[in-house]
């Protein structure tokens, strides 16, 4: 606990579904899309853990927005000096301990010896080799988003335009949405992060009808890259210093087909055939 009280650091876990869960009281679980599920029961669904449409909240748009929803309810909802976000499936790794995934997660202990030397921790980045990441979202999903958000943020935040641009070009990234930032870092990211989607969820809302639910998560994976424009600018400004920015391992907690994955890959990039479902 810091001076006032509250938690040094919290990482929420978003979840759509029953998982197991790391023990340690560092994590907390969020029900992410919470609002309007059902049980089998007619009742509201509850897998037990905390929901997002509790509290300020933009529950309603988990169908397009993915985890943000959990990213945007702990932002206007918990109060920590640091504040993160992973994935049920998906979490932070320092070092491997054991075979078992779950005895390999980032503990508090870990974490917080990270945040008295960093101010964020991220992913390792994700390197897509033949592709840079514009070239890539445009292969798997649409470009069109992208360069709406681009015209966006000329209009809204015109400094951060260069950065964006230099990301495009880049061939690997921090992606899944994941962070552990300090508080301060987390406010302005996402006051500047949700005010750019909230005007693409105007100009492209009414074309995502004739998109298929896999496509239309559109805004939390724009928000994927544009995390990166965000941190590249912070950095490029004298915000935050390169040496404030420490990668750790990503782990999966279930077995990736990579297979398909691949082949997935290859068909978006040479033949045109956009993504349908996550690897």
């Amino acid at each position: 606990m810091t001076e006032d009280n509250k938690p040094f650091v919290k990482i929420i876990i978003a979840a759509h579904k029953k998982y197991q869960m790391p023990q340690d009281p560092m994590y907390l679980p969020v029900h992410v899309g919470a609002a309007g599920k059902l049980g089998k029961d007619g009742q509201p669904l509850d897998i037990g853990y905390v929901k997002d449409n509790t509290g300020q909240n933009i529950s309603d748009k988990n169908s397009e927005f993915s985890e943000l929803t959990g990213l945007y309810w702990a932002w206007k909802n918990v109060d920590a000096a640091n504040l993160g976000l992973a994935h049920y499936r998906r979490h932070f790794s320092f070092r491997k301990k054991s075979s078992n995934p779950f005895e390999n997660v980032l503990t508090s202990k870990e974490a917080s010896r990270l945040l008295h030397q960093y101010k964020v921790i991220v992913p390792k980045k994700r390197n897509y080799v033949i592709e840079t990441l514009y070239s890539h979202y445009a292969h798997t999903h649409y470009a069109e988003h992208l360069d709406i958000t681009r015209k966006i943020i000329a209009q809204k935040y015109p400094d951060y335009v260069q950065d964006f641009d230099q990301v495009m070009e880049h061939r690997e990234g921090y992606m899944f949405n994941m962070f552990i930032m300090r508080r301060d870092l987390v406010d302005a990211y996402c006051q500047w992060l949700f005010d750019i989607l909230f005007e693409l969820e105007k100009q492209i809302g009414p074309k995502t009808a004739k998109m298929d639910n896999f496509q239309k998560r559109l805004y939390g994976r724009v928000s994927e890259i544009a995390f990166n424009v965000w941190l590249r600018h912070e950095v490029r400004t004298g915000v935050l210093k390169a040496s404030d920015i420490k990668e750790v391992r990503c782990i999966y907690m279930e077995p990736i087909d990579w297979g398909r994955k691949i082949a997935s890959f290859i068909k978006a990039k040479f033949f045109g055939q956009k993504y349908d479902k996550s690897f």
